[in-house]
């Protein structure tokens, strides 16, 4: 409209017109704004109240723009401002996951694969796995971002307008970082919404992972953590049980994205230029970023709520027997084996020292002898050899110093990165939605002035 009017395509005196019950429209909550059905769907029941109050003039409206401009653009400014919370959001689990994790650089756990005792490791280590994710779907999510802060104005049905000679004003009005190139795509490609979607699956679908662990270490079995009280419910029945009630909420968040992103994409197989996907698009883009933004922010809340039982995941580790592959790579590199030979050798003594219920820790050099006759009739020759630091999870895990591994001082560096990218993330979103903001109340200056009469150059 603005637009428009600079270029002496609107008069004046219409532009202000229609201008002064724009802006009285943007004022009006929705659910009051005169609606009626019998004019047809919002968009020409909405024209219809125009109309009345300011005859032909609202006829302006449509000047070199169909009715489906107008809403891929309204769609593109609600969605945009969605994502910049959702950016943030994800970015404050990752700092909150980060922050937890450096509390627990030493809490001592038997890391697990198949819900079995795999190698001593922290819970400091096996958190921080979460927050590499969060983080990478977060740096998705600004490239989705990029794609949704582009504008179709000026793209016309098809193939243009003759009315503009450059897109940019229009773009810059509406605080977008750009527009988009080729008219035909402006109007009517949608993958850039399935890229919206799949990004904010792919961020649930993480915060399901991490839910489904802590649903399992939260029981009477495991105990190694407590949900704290604001994020579980207890039975009405049962006075013994405490639901982590939360998880459930976030495993279900996950399902009912995914369940979205698969509908839409059945819906996006349609012929070029059609409606089908982008009717859908209006609803069910909105309510799935909002859902994400939501489900992420409970997660957030129930991560820097946690409580973690050091002691009893100790006992776990110390009782069971991660250090045996530790102990196969000693017996292979004192011993001069091949790494099958020890495996098999570690493995009997393992087994019949669970049959006596020992510990790896009380294994000994004499039972790896006793293996290994058992096995392959020879001796390791390792009597006095001292299998203390060997079998000790602690020095096992204080060895893992290579990049990435469970060391204490490497992960409170990763700790430390992680935190920097997700207080980075905030800061840019916080750049994105004032820069949005900014522009939206630039639109709303420039519209007032020229309703009274003043330049908008």
């Amino acid at each position: 409209m603005i637009d428009l009017h600079e270029r002496g395509v609107i008069p004046s005196t219409s532009a202000r017109r229609l201008l002064r019950v724009l802006l009285v429209a943007v004022d009006t909550p929705s659910d009051d704004f005169p609606y009626d059905p019998a004019f047809g769907e919002p968009y020409n029941s909405r024209e219809k109240h125009f109309s009345d109050q300011i005859g032909d003039d609202a006829g302006w409206l449509h000047a070199g723009r169909p009715r489906r401009e107008a809403v891929r653009i309204s769609l593109r400014l609600h969605v945009r401002s969605a994502l910049v919370d959702l950016i943030e959001a994800a970015a404050e689990l990752a700092e909150a996951i980060a922050n937890v994790a450096g509390e627990h650089t030493t809490t001592w756990l038997p890391d697990q694969t198949y819900l079995q005792h795999a190698q001593p490791s922290t819970f400091g280590h096996y958190l921080t796995s979460f927050a590499y994710p969060v983080l990478r779907d977060a740096k998705r999510l600004v490239e989705s971002l990029d794609w949704v802060n582009t504008s179709p104005g000026g793209a016309g049905c098809v193939n243009g307008s003759r009315l503009l000679d450059d897109r940019n004003r229009v773009a810059d009005l509406l605080g977008f970082d750009g527009f988009i190139e080729h008219t035909r795509d402006a109007m009517w490609q949608v993958d850039g919404l399935v890229s919206v979607l799949s990004n904010a699956s792919s961020l649930l679908t993480t915060q399901n992972k991490l839910a489904e662990d802590l649903e399992i270490w939260a029981s009477n079995e495991f105990d190694y953590v407590t949900v704290a009280d604001g994020f579980s419910r207890s039975s009405v029945l049962m006075p013994q049980k405490r639901n982590p009630y939360a998880l459930s909420i976030i495993r279900g968040a996950s399902g009912t994205l995914i369940g979205r992103l698969t509908g839409f994409l059945a819906v996006s197989k349609s012929p070029s230029a059609r409606s089908d996907n982008l009717i859908y698009a209006y609803g069910e883009i909105p309510r799935a970023v909002e859902l994400a933004i939501t489900t992420t922010r409970l997660t957030t809340g129930v991560v820097r709520t946690l409580s973690v039982n050091a002691d009893r995941m100790w006992a776990a580790l110390e009782s069971g027997f991660s250090q045996a592959t530790d102990l196969a790579e000693f017996v292979m590199q004192t011993c001069g084996l091949d790494y099958r030979t020890s495996y098999q050798i570690v493995g009997i003594a393992v087994r019949d020292a669970s049959r006596l219920g020992l510990r790896g820790i009380d294994l000994t050099v004499d039972r790896l002898e006793t293996a290994a006759q058992q096995y392959a009739g020879i001796s390791l020759g390792l009597e006095g050899h001292d299998l203390t630091e060997v079998l000790d999870p602690r020095h096992i895990v204080a060895t893992r110093t290579l990049t990435g591994g469970a060391a204490p001082a490497v992960v409170a560096q990763m700790v430390k990165d992680c935190q920097a990218a997700a207080q980075q993330l905030v800061l840019d979103a916080q750049a994105r939605r004032a820069a949005i903001e900014n522009a939206e109340t630039a639109l709303l200056t420039a519209a007032a002035a020229l309703i009274e009469g003043e330049s908008t150059s």
